[in-house]
């Protein structure tokens, strides 16, 4: 009995020993195709994370090129801004610093008469003829007409200019200094902020 009850355990042992190792090799294969089948999905993974950041990387590459392409942009459309401001601006004072130049062109006539009698009174020594109130008129009028940008220019003795000067007549001049120079003005010249706004007309030594 003994022995029979021996054997059968023996055998039930064999089969639980069996049935153990079955599922152990069972569970390896499963494992080992397991294995098998996530390198090949890791593998794609890895590739498909390079891939990725490849493509980040382009991404990046064309955002700064592009960055750099509207900062130069913006940078070319500035600087033209600036400069039509800044011309803009000059061309806006020029007018109003000329708005003014025909009718102080109209005055002048008036101006060069008062000089003159005023001159011709000196040389002739008759100053006491012309009324000291017209002296105050004229040298009101003049000092209104500085005010307002007006200058005269100086042109005796100065060399000719055919760019700045009128010239009516050439006379023999007086000595080897005076050649090429005013001897004398007829038409004065006026200035008017810095342009000429009238050409004086002059004698020049030859």
């Amino acid at each position: 009995m003994s022995k029979k009850v021996n054997k059968e355990e023996m055998e039930t042992n064999k089969e639980v020993a069996e049935e153990i190792i079955n599922e152990t090799e069972t569970l390896t294969a499963d494992k080992e195709a397991s294995t098998q089948e996530e390198a090949p999905k890791e593998q794609k993974e890895n590739k498909e994370a390079k891939t990725e950041i490849k493509s980040e990387g382009n991404e990046l590459e064309r955002l700064t090129k592009e960055l750099a392409e509207m900062k130069d942009k913006y940078l070319r459309i500035f600087a033209e801004f600036d400069n039509y401001r800044k011309r803009t601006i000059k061309e806006k004072q020029d007018i109003i610093k000329l708005a003014s130049r025909d009718v102080l062109n109209a005055v002048l006539p008036a101006v060069d008469d008062f000089d003159r009698a005023i001159k011709v009174a000196s040389e002739n020594e008759n100053e006491a003829d012309i009324p000291e109130g017209v002296i105050l008129i004229y040298n009101k009028l003049f000092k209104a007409l500085e005010q307002q940008g007006i200058k005269e220019m100086e042109t005796n003795g100065h060399d000719f200019d055919p760019e700045m000067h009128e010239a009516l007549t050439k006379v023999p001049a007086p000595n080897e200094d005076m050649k090429g120079k005013i001897i004398d003005t007829i038409e004065k010249g006026y200035y008017l902020n810095d342009k000429i706004i009238r050409y004086p007309k002059v004698v020049v030594g030859e």
